[in-house]
């Protein structure tokens, strides 16, 4: 059973680790680092564990973990009497992942607003046949808004410490 968990969660890793490389625009090896701590949880996970695991040297695992620090995507705790690190997701981490969301979400309907605006003012001036069909935008800018309104509700949860991460 430990066996079928432990493929499953390497599978995950690799999956997720694959998804953040290409999302957060980070290296194979610090996206399967971070792919690999958000499935481990709250116990956390060590510098060892991740070397042996993720089958990466030293150097390059520690240059990782040094510049997901810095981007504040994971934090480190400490045990009493215990002299290794484990490392975790910061909380942060979900904050800016939200905020960089919500940011897209909004530029895109600007330009949505932008090119329908256009769009309106051509339309005036044509005859009905050749008229611009304004509902995919005005569908778009509504599904925008309720994201956004869906999105701002989950970060104000987080906030609030409702959800355990």
């Amino acid at each position: 059973m430990k066996e079928k968990i432990c493929k499953e969660k390497m599978d995950l890793v690799e999956k997720l680790g694959v998804h953040i490389e290409t999302g957060e625009q980070l290296a194979p090896v610090a996206a399967r680092i971070l792919a690999y701590v958000i499935l481990t949880g709250k116990k956390g996970t060590t510098f060892d564990d991740m070397v042996t695991i993720l089958r990466a040297s030293k150097s390059t695992v520690s240059t990782h973990l040094n510049h997901l620090q810095d981007l504040k995507k994971i934090v480190y705790f400490t045990k009493t009497g215990d002299r290794k690190k484990y490392f975790v997701i910061s909380k942060d981490m979900i904050f800016q992942h939200i905020d960089a969301m919500i940011n897209e979400w909004q530029e895109v309907k600007a330009l949505h607003l932008k090119i329908k605006n256009y769009k309106e003012a051509i339309n005036a001036q044509k005859v009905e046949e050749e008229k611009f069909d304004l509902n995919f935008h005005n569908d778009y800018i509504k599904f925008l808004d309720e994201a956004s309104t869906s999105i701002e509700q989950l970060r104000t949860k987080l906030t609030e410490n409702q959800f355990n991460i």
